[in-house]
């Protein structure tokens, strides 16, 4: 039976974050809607309003970005395209960056940073409470419990429904969930990058979602086995080293990100491959 597009992110199958937000496991990372650099706003907007609008099309209801992205543009051009809002989309944003130029992200967790950040991002997206809220990096120059109790109190003042983390290991999470519930971790991991491996192991063990940021790895797919697998399932090597994300562990969010529709739409398909033992096996020798 063929697949229908608002079929296709509903077969990468379903997570609930925090007990109470069930999404589909396949999401859209919204940093490529930015300029060069994730600096100011895209070279086709019209196009990135489309690529938002698809995600709706496509099925796919959870929708990742952060203030530092453009900065700002992400957020508002979201607003754009897709306020008021369907029910049932999750949009997660981060704090804790600042911009100084293109490809330049100084870190700053300052509380009082952290709380301008997220009431901003809640203006940008029109928002009330934002359902995920993520710590982009943890700042060696604040003390952790300052950054960290800041953002379980601006929880408990009613802005933030969930708490995340980004980049962090196995201890930097225990440290946090001293001061709130930790449901989500975003850190840098791909078929060919695996440094986080252990995080992806405690979280899903610890029923938390682990939401990797470039997915892809995109300079190190060009393998002859990721391309005999890809052959075999008529599928891009692209698409392949989604499934594998997808089959790995079932606490992975893959949130790939682009500013193409085609690109889009391709991605997407990634989550009807099934991929067999036997391809796993070859995929966990890379």
């Amino acid at each position: 039976m063929p697949t229908t597009n608002s079929q296709v992110a509903e077969q990468s199958g379903t997570y609930t974050l925090g007990g109470d937000l069930e999404i589909h496991r396949l999401g859209y990372g919204a940093m490529r809607i930015t300029g060069q650099g994730i600096w100011g706003p895209p070279k086709d907007k019209a196009e990135a309003i489309r690529v938002l609008q698809a995600t709706q099309d496509l099925g796919i209801n959870f929708i990742d970005t952060a203030d530092s992205y453009g900065p700002y543009v992400s957020e508002e051009l979201i607003a754009e395209a897709l306020y008021p809002y369907p029910a049932g989309l999750l949009i997660a944003t981060k704090g804790g960056l600042e911009r100084t130029g293109p490809n330049q992200w100084p870190v700053n967790g300052r509380p009082e940073h952290l709380e301008e950040a997220l009431k901003g991002s809640l203006k940008r997206l029109k928002i009330d409470r934002v359902d995920l809220y993520q710590l982009h990096r943890f700042d060696e120059k604040v003390p952790a419990d300052e950054f960290l109790s800041k953002l379980a109190e601006l929880q408990q003042q009613g802005y933030i429904r969930h708490l995340g983390l980004s980049e962090v290991s196995v201890d930097q999470i225990e440290q946090a969930q001293q001061h709130f519930e930790v449901v989500s971790v975003q850190n840098r991991y791909s078929l060919t990058d695996r440094k986080w491996e252990d995080e992806v192991e405690w979280t899903r063990d610890n029923n938390i979602g682990f939401i990797p940021w470039y997915p892809l790895d995109a300079g190190a797919v060009d393998n002859d086995t990721l391309k005999q697998i890809a052959k075999k399932h008529d599928a891009t090597v692209y698409q392949i080293a989604l499934a594998w994300l997808l089959a790995h562990s079932e606490n992975i969010l893959p949130i790939p990100g682009t500013s193409s529709v085609e690109h889009l739409r391709e991605n997407t398909r990634a989550a009807a491959i099934e991929l067999e033992e036997e391809d796993l096996e070859q995929l966990e020798e890379l």
